[in-house]
């Protein structure tokens, strides 16, 4: 049983940070100054596009390695609860045709939430490094 939650959970893990990666990547990639221009019409100052691109490439690289899961989730769960009320919930859960609705920041919110709660240790570094002498996953029953 605990090693079906695990490798759930490292599902879970590896989607979430690949999704945020290549968020965080596409945002400094097509020139972050126009993910500020965004923040900025939405009434949001655009010194926070720098931070949540920055968590976003950064925390997804750490959760792909499986480093601080709960506290990246964390900030994950903060940046889609933002994006869902202050963007989304207007816009509908499927969108309306110009801009997706909020189906997939619902569905991220949920998988950081699992995370916060649960945590991954399989295959994570951060398990390996600083979890010493606790039971390892793979072998239970």
């Amino acid at each position: 049983m605990i090693v079906k939650h695990e490798a759930g959970a490292l599902i879970l893990r590896l989607a979430l940070g690949i999704s945020f990666f290549i968020h965080g990547y596409v945002k400094f990639r097509d020139g972050i100054e126009n993910t500020v221009g965004w923040f900025e019409s939405i009434g949001l100052p655009g010194i926070l596009a720098y931070g949540a691109a920055s968590v976003e490439l950064i925390g997804g690289i750490l959760l792909i390695l499986g480093l601080a899961t709960r506290l990246v989730s964390v900030l994950f769960a903060g940046i889609m609860a933002v994006a869902t009320l202050k963007v989304k919930l207007a816009i509908g859960f499927l969108g309306n045709g110009q801009m997706a609705g909020y189906e997939l920041d619902l569905a991220f919110l949920a998988m950081a939430i699992y995370l916060v709660l649960n945590g991954s240790k399989l295959l994570s570094v951060g398990h390996k490094l600083f979890e010493k002498g606790s039971k390892d996953v793979t072998k239970a029953a």
